[in-house]
This record gives C-alpha cells, structure tokens and sequence, in this order.
C-alpha cells in the first residue's frame, strides 16, 4: 500500500493523552533517546497523542499526533509519513539513520531522532506515560506480566528469580522500590529501606572500594562482599546489577544474598539489564510528569484566583490556615553553563528532600519547584497557634537534615487564613527569601514575623533606589562640613545609637565626655539639627540606615 495519500489512512496504534509540547517531551524524557533532528524546528508544537505507526493496520489518527515511524522505510516512503503528518499538524520521531533521507524541502514537520542503540519500546515505555498520562496499550508488560514503571511488581519479580530479597536503586542511592522477603536482609538493608537511602556511611564504604566504578564501567552483575569491619549493620553479601540506557547510569539493582548465586542466575540477572532500563526509564517519565503537574498545580494555587480553593484541593490540601516556605540556593548567575547545570540537579534533589521532609512532619503539606524555587504550603495542625515559630523550627530542621552538602537558604511567610490568601503569603515568602539570600544577612531561615525589621529596611532601601533619592538636608550639611573636619557625623551616629548617653558615646569614640558635648553643640550648629525632637531623630537614624550603613 502507498503511504501518504489521505484516502489510503495508513494503520495504526493511537494512544489519546493530554496536549503537551515537543520541548516539553525532549525535557521530560531527556537527551539520552532523544534530540531534535534539525536546529530550527517548531519545539513549541502540541501534540496530542500517541501514534505507533503500523502499515498493517488501520486506525484513524488522532488530531496533532505524535507518530513514531515504527518499521518505515527511509526514502520515499518515510518522506510520505512525514508529509501526511505535516498535514495532520503533527510530529515525527525516527532513528538517527533515516535522518538523512528527510532533508528534503518537503520535510515540514518537526522531526525528532531516536538513538539507533535505542529500541522502539523502551522509547514507548518512556513517551506514554508523557503523552497519554499513563501506561497505555503500546506498551508491552516486559517481565512476567510486570506492569510497565511499577518498580515494586518489578522488584518482587527479580527476588523471585533470584530467590533473594531485592532493592531497585538510582544512581544516587536512592531507594526507589524494595521487594517482599526484606526480613531475611540485614540490618544495614532495612535501615536503607526506613530511610529511602543508603546509607551515606554505606555508600562511602561501596566508593572507596571502586565498588561504583566497577558497577559503571560493566553490563555484568558484582558480587560484592560486606565490609570487614560489618559496621552498621552491612553483614551480607550482595550481588548488584547496574543499569544504563545507552552511556546514561539510570540506577542499580540490589539483591542481598547469603553467598555468590550460581552461574545459572548469574547470567539470568544479566539478562534483565534492558527490561529494568525499560521500567526505570518509564518510572522517570512517570515521576517527570507527576513532577510537573505538581509544580503547574502550587503554580496556580500560588498565583491565587476565584479557582484557588479547587487547585488547592487538586494539591490535597486541607481547608486551614497555611504557611508557605520558600526554598533556594544562593545567587550564582555568573556561573558557568556546567554549574549551572549542577543547580537545576540539586534543586530538583532539594525539592524532592523538601517535599519528603514537609509530608513527614506535617501531614497534607505539599511541595514543588516553580522555576527556580521550592515552595512549600504547610496546612498548621487544627489547633496550632497562629503566631507560633513552626515555620522557622521546620525550615531550620530541614536544613539540619541536608546538612552542609547544600547551600540551601529559606524564606517563610506569615500566616494564610485560607487558599485564597497564598498569593500573597508567597510574596512574603520571596522577600523573606530574598534576605536570605543577600551577602549581609547570615540566617540561612529568614521569615516575615521574626525579621520583621531587616525586611522593612530592605524594602525602604528598593524604595529610595527606585526613586533615586540621597542624602539631603540637615545630614547632607553635616557630611559636606565633614569633608573639612571630619568628625561631626561620627559623633552625631555615636550619640544616636547609644540613645543621647553622653558618657558612654564619647567612651566609643575615645573621646573626653567635654570634647564630645562641644562637637554635639557644634553638630546643631551646622546642621540645624533639633535633637530634642523625637520625629528629626527618627528621621536621621533611618537616613544612617539608608544610605551610611558603613
């Protein structure tokens, strides 16, 4: 059958989901099984849904499809697919080496290219649950009717087949799933599993071995011994799998074991490296677009709106009064692409840290990264008080938690009374956060009730910038005198900041008490200056604060 003309529709697998955009799908899935196959294409194109393209059957296509040319032939017939889905308003996605044949001026459909070391199905595995928000009919169960991305069916199937208890791990000793049998691990494996971690005593122990750089560098399963010493509880042995899609470590499979498995399970726990790929690739999507959803939904819910008190209940928060904490790292700008690089992986980390630590100590709190902040909204306990420290007390947890292996500063704002109230909360809780951030302020937690004056201070010092104002008046004549004699404004701080205590004034600046009441009186000479008047003496010590902080 030709392929290409509208009144032949060519078969098809059609997976409906949700509209989600090109650039969305190459974020989402990363650069490991995808790229765009030209510079200048339309990333911005909204697909609809899924399309496994099959000349064999006959479905009709869905609106905007997203066609994987699953088996077609480069040249003229790939060409024709490529027409009908610019036709369609749609994308294409082909191996890297029928690129080549689609550089034609007919090609107008975005075009993305699959890694030819990668399989269809693992691409699948990945894209359905992007496209369709689930699993859907394209994907096969790969390991006894395993259901695709669920890692706990998987992990259970591999103890299974190994007889023995097993973890499924990613690449930073994260424990992502566990099988049943755990009782017969050790101690060091039960406390990995309680934590969600491994470890980092553990961990250490595995790198110092180069246990790590041998996992990396083979398709083959370790056989790893405990550490001499058993500390923490590691007494058994363990056999381990790393897993990989193409050059990209995506994790490891754990199974602790009495002593080395027979050749037998050796080569049958070889034998599941691509089907783990598979699931670890589809948990990932999956976690990507849970991820995602989660930020669009506190997104919304922070912007605020007649619609708030839904999006909260879509967030599963509860109709209380709420917090919102605002979690960061340090300004770095200036870096380095690579470092930058590094700060998109820590703050997803953070965030996921942050969203465990808040589930943990306050039931029903949520959060998620919005740009380039974690916020999260904490519900307070129904008979909490109101005026009580419990953000900051969280915040400062969290960050003990995390320890120094992060930068982390947070801002916490005061208290919403209801959803509707967040937006503004979430400005609190960016000026809090701001201060937290700035050179001259050393508390990594900073919130609107407890720094209530440094944030007034801030906002005075944007106020006066904006409006480009100076130093005039009274203090402006006494700086200008001092550009003469230079002690006037000296002693006008001094006796300001010890509340007109002449005697201890005079004492911080070495001077005799007489020496330092001549110069006050010459101080009202100059400047004009009525210090008995309580409003010009508020006036000059903002004025100190503004503009003569040094």
């Amino acid at each position: 059958m030709a392929v290409g003309h509208p009144e032949q529709p060519e078969a098809s697998v059609v997976v409906d989901g949700p509209s989600i955009t090109l650039a969305r799908i190459l974020e989402d899935a990363g650069h490991t099984l995808l790229r765009p196959a030209f510079d200048g294409q339309d990333l911005d194109r909204i697909v609809d849904g899924l399309v496994i393209f099959d000349p064999a059957d006959q479905v009709a296509w869905s609106r905007r499809p997203l066609v994987l040319a699953v088996g077609v032939q480069a040249g003229e017939q790939l060409t024709a697919l490529s027409e009908r889905v610019a036709r369609q308003g749609g994308a294409l996605i082909v191996h890297e080496s029928a690129v080549a044949s689609l550089t034609g001026p007919r090609t107008v459909a975005p075009v993305l290219a699959l890694g030819n070391e990668n399989s269809w199905i693992q691409l699948a595995a990945t894209l359905a649950p992007l496209v369709n928000g689930s699993s859907g009919p394209a994907l096969a169960a790969p390991l006894g009717g395993v259901p695709t991305g669920d890692l706990f069916a998987l992990a259970n199937a591999i103890a299974e087949i190994l007889d023995a208890p097993v973890t499924v791990e990613d690449r930073d000793s994260r424990v992502l799933a566990f099988s049943i049998r755990q009782e017969e691990a050790d101690p060091s494996r039960i406390g990995a599993i309680l934590n969600r971690q491994v470890t980092p005593w553990a961990t250490q122990d595995l790198t110092e071995r180069g246990i790590f750089r041998q996992l990396y560098r083979t398709q083959e399963p370790l056989f790893v011994d405990p550490p001499e010493s058993g500390y923490g509880g590691f007494t058994m042995p363990r056999v381990v799998l790393g897993i990989r899609a193409d050059d990209e470590i995506l994790g490891s499979v754990w199974a602790a074991v009495p002593g080395p498995l027979s050749d037998e399970r050796m080569q049958a726990f070889r034998e599941l490296q691509g089907t783990v790929a598979v699931h670890l690739l589809s948990h990932r999507a999956n976690a990507n677009v849970e991820r995602r959803m989660r930020s669009d939904l506190t997104a919304q819910v922070l912007a605020g709106g007649p619609e708030a008190e839904e999006v909260a209940a879509r967030l599963g928060l509860p109709r209380r009064p709420m917090l919102v904490l605002a979690v960061a790292l340090p300004d770095g700008e200036d870096e380095p692409a690579r470092l930058r690089g590094d700060r998109a992986a820590e703050l997803l980390r953070i965030g996921d840290a942050f969203d465990m630590h808040l589930g943990t100590v306050q039931p029903g709190a949520s959060a998620a990264l919005v740009g380039d902040i974690v916020y999260g909204i904490v519900p307070l306990p129904p008979a909490a008080d109101p005026h009580s420290d419990r953000g900051q007390r969280m915040a400062k947890d969290f960050l003990a938690r995390v320890g120094r292996r992060s930068a982390a500063v947070i801002g916490v704002s005061a208290v919403a009374p209801d959803a509707y109230a967040l937006p503004r909360a979430r400005e609190e809780a960016d000026r809090a956060l701001r201060l937290a951030r700035s050179a001259q302020q050393g508390d990594r937690v900073c919130s609107t009730v407890e720094h209530a004056y440094e944030l007034l201070m801030m906002e005075m010092t944007d106020l006066v910038s904006a409006r480009g104002m100076g130093l005039s008046g009274p203090l402006a004549r006494l700086v200008e005198q001092d550009e003469r004699h230079g002690y006037l404004v000296p002693t006008l701080r001094a006796w300001l900041d010890h509340f007109g205590d002449n005697i201890a004034a005079s004492a911080s600046l070495h001077v005799h008490p007489n020496t330092f009441r001549y110069r006050l009186k010459r101080v009202a000479e100059v400047s004009g200056i009525s210090l008995d008047n309580h409003d010009e003496r508020l006036s000059l010590m903002l004025q100190f604060r503004l503009f003569m902080r040094s």
